[in-house]
């Protein structure tokens, strides 16, 4: 292996590493701001949303497959099922949606 490697995984552990040790640096005290506890509390949802969305209207060959397999695990997902029943609906959605739209263009 060459060095470029190693300076490779030193500097993510580093950054991994600051990350998760600078709040604790930083916040000594208890927080007591309702909006930073809100704002601490509804990031890694936010980031996790900015992640998915976006590869979701890539991962298919079609945007109408995309939306429904979106709005199958949204709504799945406020029923509050768990996320292996949502993982599955939603994939079947797209499954079935997508058989549909190549069942009908080749029709056309």
């Amino acid at each position: 292996m060459s060095g470029q490697f190693w300076v490779y995984v030193v500097l993510m552990a580093g950054v991994t590493y600051l990350i998760r040790m600078l709040p604790l640096v930083i916040f000594k005290k208890k927080i007591q701001s309702r909006f930073i506890k809100s704002f601490l509390f509804y990031m890694p949802y936010a980031v996790l949303t900015a992640m998915t969305i976006p590869a979701i209207f890539t991962a298919t060959a079609s945007v109408w497959s995309a939306v429904a397999g979106l709005l199958v695990a949204v709504i799945l997902a406020w029923r509050e099922k768990s996320l292996l029943t949502v993982a599955i609906f939603a994939c079947a959605a797209v499954f079935v949606t997508e058989w549909l739209l190549k069942f009908l263009n080749a029709g056309l």
